[in-house]
């Protein structure tokens, strides 16, 4: 979005505009009869921008709520924007011990601006993009706290290098979310990350009271030694992965998982090292991804007495269903080692004719083996493909119907 549209927005013409967007959006008009219908009411220079607004705050609404109503976005800030009650879960730790000035080293469109800002902090938003430093000041004016932030140009790098006595720029807390993209293209090296992975290094080295945004499959073997690395994840997905500095770390690493409002962690001061395997029992549990990334599939199968099926495989098994938020169940009603013939004849057998698929260290592709294993049966089931001891292995169950 270019800096004269988004000042166009911010007038009241732009805001009304961006209503009556909004009010075609809900109507289910197309974009094309949609602008036209704009350009007609508030010109061509307003519509263009008004609908894209539009259909962003839309988008943003699950997630964001009514602050989505005020947010100005862009589509690539609104895919790096996260959780809003996230952004306020770390800000509340960052600043827990009374720090009142962070900054937000990298500020996007504010969204961990506005957090920090809510906490209580007074906050230096920096980028070097104009169109980030404009949405973050746009956002947080139209969300109340313009008044507790700053935003500058700067260059994070050379703010993170010359930090000293536990602040950046001046502040005692920070939060650094590193650009992961280039050209549309996710960069897996956190070396070429914006800022680099040096710049990580250095930030949680240098200020205790910091967080790094990660990429959730970050290599273990780059967390710096003392520094908490924590992966949360709301109903069932992986949001974020974070770094905290030394200042705020509390332990080796956490799980965090967000399930209907309740929030559970899971933490290790050390490496609980791998679970045992046995054979498959009466109930599969799959762990949460956050329980899996962070390495911690051996806690949830002692507190579940569970084993795993496979040393490499992280399915849990045991005789019992679990009620636990860290995984998920499945009643097993057949084990046969991976046949699709042999598999589409018990499935027809039992009567079921739609099965949801669902894999771990397998080549197969779950869609494409559900299409071939429907049948004319009214039941359903969830077939697992995986390993058990080392063998290609299809685990029937919930057979339902």
């Amino acid at each position: 979005m270019p800096d004269d549209a988004l000042a166009r927005l911010r007038t009241p013409e732009g805001a009304a505009a961006t209503a009556r967007a909004a009010a075609l959006l809900a109507e289910g008009v197309d974009v094309l009869a949609g602008v036209a219908r704009l350009r007609a009411e508030v010109g061509p220079e307003l519509a263009g921008p008004a609908w894209e607004l539009a259909r962003l705050r839309a988008r943003a609404r699950p997630v964001f709520g009514t602050d989505a109503d005020r947010l100005f976005l862009t589509a690539d800030t609104l895919e790096q924007a996260g959780r809003p009650e996230l952004a306020a879960r770390r800000a509340a730790r960052l600043l827990a011990d009374g720090t009142d000035a962070a900054a937000d080293l990298g500020c996007a469109a504010g969204t961990d601006t506005v957090a920090l800002a809510r906490a209580g902090a007074r906050v230096l938003a920096v980028d070097r993009d104009p169109v980030a430093r404009e949405l973050t000041a746009a956002n947080a004016a139209a969300l109340g706290v313009a008044d507790d932030v700053w935003v500058v140009a700067g260059d994070v790098v050379e703010l993170v290098d010359a930090a000293r006595g536990g602040e950046v720029a001046g502040c005692g807390a920070a939060v650094l979310d590193p650009a992961r993209r280039a050209g549309g293209r996710r960069q897996l090296d956190p070396d070429r990350w914006s800022p680099p992975w040096s710049t990580v290094a250095t930030l949680l080295e240098r200020v205790p009271r910091s967080v790094v945004k990660v990429a959730p499959g970050l290599d273990h073997g780059r967390v710096p030694e003392g520094i908490e690395a924590e992966w949360v994840s709301v109903r069932g997905s992986i949001v974020e992965a974070l770094l905290w500095g030394r200042g705020v770390s509390a332990v080796w690493r956490r799980a965090t998982v967000v399930r209907d409002g309740a929030v559970h962690e899971l933490t290790a001061d050390a490496d609980p090292g791998p679970a045992a395997t046995g054979p498959v029992g009466g109930w599969l549990h799959e762990p949460d991804p956050a329980v899996i990334r962070s390495g911690l599939v051996s806690l949830v199968a002692a507190d579940l007495g569970a084993t795993l099926v496979d040393p490499t495989i992280a399915y849990l098994t045991s005789g019992a269903p679990a009620d636990s938020p860290w995984v998920t169940s499945h009643r097993v009603g057949e084990v046969l080692l991976f046949n699709l013939k042999k598999l589409r004849a018990l499935l027809r057998a039992r009567g079921v004719g739609r099965v949801v698929v669902k894999k771990r260290g397998s080549a197969i592709e779950p869609e494409t083996l559900a299409r071939q294993l429907r049948g004319p049966g009214a039941g359903t089931a969830t077939v697992v493909v995986t390993r058990v001891a080392g063998a290609p292995t299809a685990l029937v169950c919930d057979v339902s119907g």
